[in-house]
């Protein structure tokens, strides 16, 4: 965890709130070292940005590997919901493929 770039992207957060890229750099940042906060940044994210298609597949495997996996399920069900509505076929395979390795 670089704590200068943590301080940069919260200024970017703060400078612009309505920008998703903004909670979810911040989420991928903390996910290793401080996986509290990381959960707190992907679920702000989820609930703000429903449409910001990349989250899902990060967060579902984010919870997978903190051993929730019916939280995982879920955020991946509904990430390749979204994908399918938007007509991304090669990321609704993707989350449907991290799916079938939660259901194994």
């Amino acid at each position: 965890m670089n704590s200068e770039r943590i301080k940069l992207l919260e200024q970017y957060l703060e400078d612009d709130p309505s920008d998703p890229f903004n909670l979810y750099a911040l989420a991928l940042e903390y996910q290793k070292q401080n996986p509290a906060q990381a959960g707190k940044f992907f679920e702000l994210l989820l609930a703000k940005h429903p449409d910001y298609l990349p989250t899902y597949y990060i967060a579902g495997n984010f919870y997978a590997d903190q051993t929730q996996t019916e939280k995982a399920l879920e955020i991946l069900s509904r990430g390749m919901a979204l994908a399918k509505s938007k007509g991304e076929k090669t990321t609704a395979r993707e989350l449907q493929s991290a799916i079938d390795l939660l259901d194994d």
